[in-house]
Parts: structure tokens; sequence; C-alpha cells
């Protein structure tokens, strides 16, 4: 009985490094595609909120780049680096791009501008817009990125391919557990929060730094 339940379940193991991450790429492309397609045909609303609103706004140092640069980067930014999700061609560095733009709206727009518990924060895990944040899409758009970060683009993508055709693909650190690995996981939650509340971001990078050089954490 086990050895079937074994055997079904590496299948599914197996069939899953071709078609989750295809799933999650087909998703996150539609959705960032469609977000930029809306930018580049619509009209500026970056360039129509007050300086002063924007500078309180949006997270430094994008408050101090003028709206018009920061609207074509957020259009273009989502374009592109959609575009390589769906290709699969440097998927982690397409997503990682992805998540920092998905932080950064989240906190001009979406974050509550105060909280004080987390009973109140977690008010704002809303889709609808309310007074207290309305957090709750595009933290499950990060949630999704991050298997992307991780993993990658999976077996049907441009990496695998070049991996392939490079001669690399028999390179596994897929059991590498040390320090290093440990201080990667703390630095992408870093660039994940840090936009949103820079101590929490910061607290992870020194984290991630303390980890990564003491030798007590590596294998």
């Amino acid at each position: 009985m086990f050895d079937s339940y074994d055997n079904t379940t590496a299948r599914l193991r197996a069939s899953g490094d071709y078609f989750w991450p295809l799933a999650l790429r087909l998703i996150m492309f539609w959705e960032f595609w469609e977000s930029g397609i809306t930018k580049l045909r619509g009209d500026n609303w970056f360039s129509q909120i007050p300086w002063a609103d924007w500078q309180m706004g949006f997270p430094w140092p994008f408050s101090i780049v003028p709206p018009d640069i920061n609207w074509l980067a957020a259009t273009w930014g989502e374009l592109v680096f959609s575009v390589m999700v769906l290709a699969g061609l440097f998927t982690r560095f397409a997503a990682v791009s992805l998540v920092i733009i998905t932080v950064v709206a989240t906190a001009a727009v979406h974050w509550p501008s105060e909280w004080g518990t987390w009973a109140e924060l977690w008010e704002g895990y809303v889709i609808t817009a309310k007074g207290n944040g309305n957090y709750k899409l595009p933290l499950l758009f990060v949630i999704m990125l991050m298997p992307l970060v991780f993993y990658g683009g999976g077996k049907i993508s441009l990496d695998h391919l070049l991996l392939k055709m490079t001669g690399r693909d028999s390179y596994s650190l897929d059991r590498i557990g040390d320090g290093i690995s440990a201080a990667l996981v703390f630095l992408v939650l870093g660039i994940a929060t840090v936009f949103l509340e820079p101590v929490w971001g910061f607290s992870l990078f020194a984290i991630a730094l303390v980890v990564g050089l003491t030798p007590a954490f590596r294998r």
C-alpha cells in the first residue's frame, strides 16, 4: 500500500515540475500584462497626484523620482517582466522585479497609512477599498510570485532550455540547506517588505547578513 502511495506522490512531484510553474507563469503574465497594457493605453494618473501627496505616498527612492518616469517604469516594467515570466526567461530576476513593483504599489495605494496594532493591520486584508488599506490582492500576487523566485520557471521554460543547451542542467543544489540558503530566504523577504515597513525590511536584511556570514550556520 505504501509503495503505491509513494509511487503516486513521486509521479505527482515529477509532473508538477512541468505543470505548476507553467500555471503560475501564465496567470502572473496575464495579471501584470493586463495592468501594463491598461497603463499604456490610459492616462498617467501618477501625474495627477500633487507632489506633496506623491512624496508622502510612495516609498523612497520612488518618492523623489518624477511621476512621469515612475509611470513609464511601472508600465514597461509590468509589460517586459510579465513577458519574461511567460517565456520562463531569467524567471527569478523577472519575478523579483514584479515583487518590487507590486510592493511599491502596495505601499503607495493599498497599505494602511497608519496602524497601531496587528488587529488594525489585519483589517486591511480585503479587496474592496477601505480607509485602513486593501492589500489582500497584491499580497496574494507576491505569494504567488515567490515559488518562481525560489524554484524558477520549471522544465517548460527558456531557462531550462538554456541549462540543457549549456550542459548545466545536472548541476543541482536541491539538497543544500546551509546558512547561505537561509540568508537568501531572509534577503527575499526583506525585499518584499522593505518598501512597506522599512524596519521589517532592514531587520530581515540584517538577519540575512548575520546568518550568511556566521560559520556556525554553514554545513
